[in-house]
């Protein structure tokens, strides 16, 4: 890994070409949304127990009984239960039922005499005083438009309605996130933050709604329809629901890992359109997920956490819709169609379905109302029984080298139909064998690394983006961004400020495999000023990382202050394609910001100015906080355009386009690319600007850029790149 300047210029040389090639224009102001305030009830007491434990002496596990009506069974003995392992009736040591204690209603509501209530500032809870720890996991990899707002709708109600004082919740992307909104909190300001982060994200099989609209094989993209190849469409979006598949289950491993050290039995609510475990058409696939499944089961397991799932997509309908477009198509073939929409929902909710039942959680799904389905999870936390048996040494013996897996079994022998819910098993492995201390700081600074939540004390924010050279191959261009006011500067002598601290980055592959891995120590040396500037607005490391295989990576980052031992991390989720495949296809986005009347001034004098002396630091790529009525600046690199045989030049045009909500809610022209002075065709330098709206509302917004090759054929004649950025007052 290459460490670069900290300045950007540099970075928008690459299509600096071709930056004149989008007029700014002026997008219509976006609808505001409306949020409910929080409703702040009275803290209670919790009963901090541990709950799961392996050990060479007790093996420990919860359970949940219901009657058939669905309320919790609480007078049980230990002589109406029995514990099976692998089968084999085991010994009952330990029994007992914890009864979690309820919070109090809300008495914070504003009478007519006292006026508006004043907000209570948020406080965080002690380890001892917490009552329930819920970690709240979006799969946004995953998620049409339609789940996504419903998701939110549901999660805004959820803060509103069903979290207490001493409740710690975190919001967690499973498409990634800057590490700060991802932490385990009460402050409800930040928890609705995370949730008004959450967006739908525009991938290839993710579209607005629950299902795939069927229609001929055809991409709708500005006013032209370009003919599909069914089965590459279809391997394509089958490739894409693996890759995603893996995605998730490695953000709930991270997850998990993070709740682990939290007190108590906790839960995990996990928010998806599904999950495809099962692929007949490639058995090897399916392997690797199941085997990546039953790790996280495990962990989750010892880690007390209890996984609910919710299928958002509701109550589905498997016929026609208003969306569908039959036209031109054989009965036979819209059946077809209809078929395979049923079996792929099914196979999908399988996978939700298979994660609660493992680890002792509920599985909500073909209902509409998800916020029935959170009730019903916070219900289900009235209390629970431990039981325990004693082991014997056959339980942690290991098989030629091999540790082997154990099924647990809780069967009610009291007469009436009941339903018990618990572990299925663990690994033969003590939890005093898989313990790892975290007593050094480098250890400390590694655990940062791999929770997405332990680390908020330096605030970081990374950018990560594809881009092919021809000198170094197919390559992730990072920038993360550091609050400098985080940073401990000690006063020099010579009256220079001083600042120590360990950055290490490191880069997975889909299949969890290191590509890339950075560690070392930095000093950072300034004058008064320079100083007060970057304590202002923070500073930036670019980093390059050579990817040798296409396919989906995470790139994972952590820093300790050395002088406060303070931490900070930040991940994110990326796909690499094959550049080899000779397809058109476009690098990352780069986006910053600059006051429209020095971008005009640079627009007339033939360039851009990338000069180190910005007005609004904040608005770098590596931030993307733009104020509105500035330009917004963006930069891509085109690969693999079709040249003409007479001219030997390409015919592109590039088309900008603005989302909010999911909502399209401006439209560029599409404008011809222009080639100027570009020595590689193969890779070709193209962006533009647009102006910010001085009506346009605060909030979050993804930039779509659009490019068409008029020579090409096919679906390979398009190709687009987005990347989101916030409107700031």
């Amino acid at each position: 890994m290459k460490e670069l300047l900290l300045s950007l210029a540099l970075c928008f040389q690459l299509a600096s070409n071709g930056l004149a090639q989008q007029q700014p224009n002026l997008p219509p102001p976006p609808k505001p949304t409306d949020q409910k305030p929080a409703q702040d009830p009275a803290p209670q007491k919790p009963d901090d127990i541990d709950v799961v434990k392996i050990t060479t002496n007790l093996v420990q596990i919860d359970a949940v009984v219901t009657d058939r009506k669905g309320t919790h069974v609480t007078d049980l003995r230990p002589d109406e239960v029995e514990m099976l392992e692998n089968g084999k009736p085991q010994k009952i040591t330990d029994f007992s039922y914890v009864k979690m204690s309820r919070p109090a209603a809300a008495a914070n509501k504003p009478s007519e005499n006292t006026g508006p209530s004043i907000p209570v500032p948020p406080k965080q809870p002690r380890r001892e005083e917490v009552r329930r720890t819920i970690a709240l996991v979006i799969d946004d990899l995953r998620m049409s438009f339609d789940s996504v707002r419903f998701t939110k709708q549901a999660l805004k109600k959820f803060l509103d309605e069903h979290v207490q004082p001493n409740d710690l919740v975190a919001i967690i992307r499973t498409a990634g996130g800057t590490g700060a909104l991802q932490q385990f909190t009460s402050d409800r300001n930040q928890l609705n933050t995370a949730v008004e982060k959450l967006k739908w994200v525009p991938r290839i099989g993710n579209s607005a709604q629950a299902f795939q609209r069927i229609e001929q094989e055809t991409i709708d993209i500005g006013e032209r329809n370009m003919l599909d190849n069914t089965n590459e469409l279809d391997d394509l979006n089958q490739m894409r629901k693996d890759v995603f598949s893996i995605g998730t289950l490695g953000a709930l491993n991270y997850v998990v890992q993070g709740l682990r050290e939290m007190p108590g039995r906790k839960s995990v609510i996990l928010f998806s359109d599904g999950l495809q475990l099962f692929n007949p058409s490639e058995p090897a696939g399916s392997s690797r997920l199941l085997n990546s499944l039953q790790l996280l089961l495990d962990q989750a397991n010892r880690a007390s956490v209890v996984i609910n799932t919710m299928d958002v997509r509701g109550l589905a309908t498997f016929g026609l819709t208003a969306v569908d477009n039959t036209w031109n198509m054989s009965w036979e073939a819209v059946e077809a169609k209809l078929s395979q929409r049923k079996e792929n929902f099914f196979d999908s909710q399988s996978g939700l379905n298979y994660l609660a039942e493992r680890t002792g959680g509920l599985a909500f799904r073909n209902n509409n109302d998800l916020d029935a389905g959170v009730k019903r999870v916070m219900d289900d936390q009235a209390g629970y029984y431990l039981i325990g048996y004693r082991p014997d040494d056959s339980t942690f013996a290991s098989v030629d080298g091999k540790t082997k897996f154990h099924r647990v079994t809780l069967k009610v022998k009291r007469r009436g139909d009941y339903t018990v819910r618990t572990r299925t098993g663990f690994y033969g492995v003590t939890d005093e064998q898989l313990k790892a201390s975290n007593a050094t700081p480098q250890q400390q600074l590694m655990g940062a690394l791999l929770s997405p939540f332990a680390a908020s004390g330096v605030q970081l924010r990374l950018t990560s983006l594809f881009s092919n050279e021809a000198t170094q191959g197919s390559v992730l261009r990072s920038f993360l961004h550091i609050k400098g006011s985080d940073l401990t500067f000690t006063k020099e002598p010579d009256g220079t400020h001083k600042a120590v601290f360990e950055l290490v980055s490191v880069t997975f592959g889909e299949d969890g495999k290191l590509v890339d891995q950075f560690a070392d120590q930095h000093t950072i040396t300034l004058t008064e000023a320079l100083h007060q500037k970057i304590t202002r607005y923070g500073f930036t490391f670019n980093t390059i990382v050579p990817i040798k295989k296409a396919g989906a990576y995470q790139l994972r980052t952590a820093l300790r202050d050395v002088a406060s031992n303070r931490m900070g991390s930040a991940t994110q989720f990326i796909e690499v394609p094959d550049i080899e495949k000779d397809r058109l296809m476009t690098s990352g986005l780069l986006i910053k910001g600059m006051p429209l009347d020095q971008y005009l001034k640079g627009l007339a004098a033939g360039s851009v100015p990338t000069s180190d002396e910005e007005s609004d630091p904040m608005a770098n790529t590596s931030v993307r906080q733009f104020r509105t009525g500035s330009a917004m600046i963006y930069a891509l690199g085109i690969y693999n355009a079709k040249l003409d045989k007479t001219t030997g030049k390409p015919n592109l045009t590039i088309q900008a386009r603005l989302f909010r909500n999911g909502e399209l809610v401006f439209t560029g022209k599409e404008v011809p690319f222009e080639l100027r002075d570009q020595a590689d065709p193969k890779r070709l330098g193209g962006g533009g600007a647009i102006q910010l709206g001085t009506e346009m509302k605060p909030g979050e917004y993804v930039l779509q850029i659009v490019v068409s090759d008029l020579l090409a054929k096919g679906k390979h004649r398009v190709t687009t790149q987005w990347m989101d950025f916030e409107i700031v007052q």
